[in-house]
């Protein structure tokens, strides 16, 4: 397991200033943005084995969070 928190200023940092301004404004990227949080730290939990949970569990979860990473990467400007 990787024990890594893919944070979203880890993923996207050339959009912290842009999911920051987006957060602020719009009220589904916000929420988008709170649910993968919550997903994410909740895998990392398990992974560092401060929270137990059965491997379909794990693997539902990170479909979810990739799912939420799809979202708001649809959400971010592209150039």
């Amino acid at each position: 397991m990787s024990h890594t928190k893919h944070d979203l200023h880890d993923e996207f940092p050339e959009h912290v200033a842009a999911m920051h301004a987006m957060r602020e404004k719009n009220p589904h990227f916000a929420h988008l943005i709170e649910q993968y949080n919550e997903v994410n730290l909740a895998i990392y939990r398990v992974e560092a084995q401060i929270e137990a949970t059965d491997d379909f569990h794990l693997e539902d979860m990170k479909k979810q969070r990739l799912h939420l990473l799809d979202q708001i990467t649809a959400a971010l400007p592209h150039k």
